[in-house]
């Protein structure tokens, strides 16, 4: 399924990671350091839109379109299966382990 097949072109779109099954492999981070980092404890988390991490557990940030394509890049090659996107007007999963 292609980005545009998905039918979110328009429709507003967050990430979280599930820290439990993260291996810290960092791959997120190279696809999009703008939304991804790794910290001190070697997991991956999100960062908010003013580049702060976002620690709380199930926190949420929204994809910028422009980096939607290495968002959901992240979420194919994560080996953890950790990062799940979804739509935030029904929180339907559209990439990661629990995507339809």
């Amino acid at each position: 399924m292609t980005v545009q097949q998905a039918g979110v072109d328009s429709e507003a779109l967050e990430v979280w990671i599930d820290q439990d099954l993260c291996t810290g492999d960092g791959i997120c981070a190279q696809y999009a350091p703008e939304v991804f980092e790794l910290d001190i404890d070697g997991l991956a988390y999100v960062k908010g839109p003013d580049d702060e991490l976002l620690q709380a557990t199930g926190a949420t940030t929204p994809v910028p379109l422009p980096l939607l394509t290495d968002v959901v890049d992240s979420a194919r090659e994560c080996p953890g299966e950790c990062i799940h996107v979804r739509r935030v007007s029904d929180k339907v999963e559209i990439y990661g382990p629990d995507a339809e």
